[in-house]
């Protein structure tokens, strides 16, 4: 559950322009500072700055952070009631912190070690990058081939953009589909194939000049990959990055972890004041696999940041082309314009966020979360050789993030300058309030108009997007009946007129949902107001 913030198409062109111009303004100044000196003994030139930065911290300062982690992270799952979580550090090579807190389920004995196994959710994307990286470093692609050689199920709704996307538009989210584009399908039950086949009816943004975070974007160049491979996307995966670092705990088979003997469950929270959780629900993503659907353990993802930081390499080996792995790191789209004066522009790479810090130090990472139950969050120092990974089985109130924030707070500063829990809990607050119905339907209007007689809306309806839709009566009550085979089922209640209400579940749904019938006599369509973010929520009465 990721928010992307998007920015004015030419404000976007003005400030690429800026940065180009930027950039040519210092390669001739590095040309000049380069050149032969003149004859004149007494001329002088200045030192050119080294590109990465000098380190700023040292192994003291990180060990004193670590020495906090065992307090900080008890300290959150306190506040939160978080069942379980897992953490690890990772230091010039070696792994100087990995354990596990809490147990895998509640009210279950089992506890949480490191070789326990978490959906990764969006903290997949960035070990999906290096998967990529070495199917490019091996020849088979290039990151700016076009991804429809090799996923000929992929087509927009421009034809210039099925025929021209590459791997880059799509793994950097800059491809023009609009945020969390076919994510709903999914949720509705329907496959990987069937949700590609509808993109072509989603419209677009402006092609590699807009930002907007799409799961199914990002598989399918991941899945492109390994079809120019011969493999399916778990088999590439296991073979490319997994195997070769021992990451025995590790998959990108749902079933294997559904069905793993240490696997972290996903938890709902019920109640935040009383701080209760629940093991009700399981988020599925194996349609979106190289996006979100990895599991993994924190032994096993200190194992990928130790390879991330050393340039591809493991073990004396070389796992992925260091070259292909920094194009990874490097930024390709501009994700998040900064609102404040002075403040710092944030962009996106390949599967990775990617920052400038307070200290004026790229750092790269991710954080991932399902609704249904999974928190994780990786960041990295490159310059300074430093990376954690957290990972929780909670739903998205800020466990994983605010570890991570603390642990860089206090390597940076040697304490902590920001209150970090309450902030990151208010920021995710915000964002699940902003995917809410503005309606109050749990509160009709004092003068709502009645509805009609039920059989002026009962009947078969259908979208060319998510298929059909069914209103039946079952006694005195509606119930709408949607998804692929019609497979799920919610009762109707009646807010006013000819608008009723209902709550769905799903990995995107977000609370009470209206659904507004139209047409005089018998309804001529239905409109269900949380698929109707892209304007493709209408459906239709289908003929008699």
């Amino acid at each position: 559950m990721v928010t992307a913030h998007t920015s004015t198409p030419h404000r976007r062109t003005r400030l690429y322009a800026h940065a180009a111009l930027a950039f040519g303004t210092a390669l001739t100044l590095v040309l000049s500072a380069c050149s032969t000196p003149s004859s004149d003994s007494s001329t002088s030139l200045a030192e050119v700055p080294p590109q990465v930065p000098a380190p700023q911290i040292d192994r003291a300062g990180v060990d004193a952070a670590v020495d906090q982690l065992d307090g900080q992270v008890e300290k959150i799952m306190a506040d939160t009631g978080a069942p379980g979580v897992a953490v690890a550090v990772v230091y010039e090579g070696e792994v100087l912190y990995a354990k596990g807190f809490g147990v895998k389920k509640v009210d279950e004995p089992g506890k949480v070690d490191t070789s326990t196994m978490f959906q990764l959710a969006s903290v997949s994307k960035p070990v999906a990058s290096s998967v990529v990286a070495t199917v490019v470093g091996d020849g088979k692609i290039n990151w700016d081939d076009p991804v429809k050689t090799f996923e000929p199920g992929f087509a927009v709704s421009d034809p210039y953009v099925t025929a021209n996307a590459t791997y880059t538009d799509l793994m950097s989210h800059r491809s023009g589909l609009p945020d969390h584009a076919g994510d709903l399908l999914e949720d509705l039950g329907y496959t990987y194939p069937e949700t590609i086949s509808r993109l072509n009816q989603v419209p677009l943004y402006r092609f590699r000049d807009h930002y907007d975070y799409t799961n199914y974007g990002f598989s399918i160049a991941g899945n492109a990959a390994a079809n120019a491979s011969g493999m399916s996307w778990a088999d590439l995966s296991k073979q490319a990055i997994y195997e070769p670092l021992g990451m025995d705990n590790t998959t990108s088979r749902y079933d294997e972890w559904l069905n793993s003997p240490n696997r972290a469950f996903n938890h709902q929270q019920l109640d935040p004041d009383a701080k209760t959780w629940a093991a009700d629900l399981v988020s599925t993503p194996a349609e979106q696999a190289p996006a979100g659907g990895a599991m993994s353990s924190v032994d096993d993802m200190a194992k990928w940041v130790q390879m991330e930081l050393a340039d591809g390499m493991f073990n004396g080996q070389q796992i992925v082309d260091a070259k292909e792995l920094q194009f990874t790191h490097q930024a390709h789209s501009f994700s998040h314009p900064s609102t404040t004066p002075g403040a710092r522009d944030s962009f996106y790479g390949i599967g990775f966020n990617v920052d400038t810090d307070a200290h004026g130090r790229v750092q790269i990472g991710h954080a991932g979360a399902f609704a249904l139950g999974a928190s994780t969050d990786v960041k990295m120092l490159p310059s300074e050789q430093l990376g954690i990974v957290v990972l929780a089985n909670t739903a998205p109130v800020g466990v994983a993030e605010t570890i991570t924030a603390q642990f860089l707070d206090y390597v940076n500063n040697g304490e902590l300058t920001v209150d970090w829990a309450p902030f990151i809990a208010e920021q995710f607050s915000m964002i699940i309030a902003s995917g809410r119905s503005d309606v109050d339907y749990a509160n009709p209007p004092a003068d709502a108009a009645p509805a009609r007689a039920a059989t002026d809306y009962t009947g078969m309806y259908t979208s060319p997007f998510y298929g059909p839709a069914e209103v039946v009566a079952e006694g005195d009550n509606l119930v709408i009946k949607i998804g692929r085979d019609l497979q799920q089922s919610y009762p109707l209640t009646h807010y006013q007129g000819d608008t009723y209400w209902f709550e769905p579940i799903g990995e995107n749904s977000a609370g009470p949902t209206g659904v507004e019938f139209t047409g005089a006599g018998p309804a001529s369509s239905l409109t269900i107001e949380y698929l109707d973010k892209d304007g493709l929520g209408t459906f239709t009465r289908a003929p008699q």
